[in-house]
């Protein structure tokens, strides 16, 4: 608008940023209703001690199963506690209605543990973090 102040833009609070969320989030359920209403997926292994060895960080979007997270402690690697948690966690995403999965990783993480699960690349962004790729990846559930 010709001859209007710019907007001033400025850091936003955690309260404000929650308050940007929920506009958004009132905005999709205008369109969409209920469907992109997130339901949590969130597992956990124990050591003997009731410490978190591993765990997975997800949720059921849209009808997608969203890995946001998959850690295995390094003394616990290679004892298929990962593929344990990916696998409960998709059967937990039938149980909601998901129809599908998605995540991502970075190039020195996990691309070889979920291509042989089932996933596919469907995207890379290169030099993320320089030198390195980030990868997305998705299956049919």
């Amino acid at each position: 608008m010709p001859g209007s102040t710019p907007p001033i833009i400025d850091t936003a609070s955690a309260d404000e940023a929650a308050a940007v969320y929920s506009g958004l989030q009132a905005f999709n359920r205008d369109a969409c209703g209920d469907a992109l209403d997130d339901q949590p997926v969130n597992r956990v292994i124990r050591d003997a001690h009731g410490r978190p060895c591993a765990g997975l960080v997800a949720d059921v979007y849209g009808g997608w199963l969203m890995v946001h997270a998959l850690w295995v402690h390094h003394s616990q690697r290679g004892r298929g506690l990962g593929q344990a948690l990916l696998a409960d966690a998709e059967q937990q995403a039938r149980t909601l209605g998901a129809h599908s999965a998605m995540l991502d990783t970075f190039s020195w993480q996990a691309e070889g543990f979920y291509l042989k699960r089932g996933y596919a690349v469907f995207g890379r962004l290169e030099e993320f973090p320089p030198g390195h790729q980030r990868l997305y990846l998705r299956k049919r559930l």
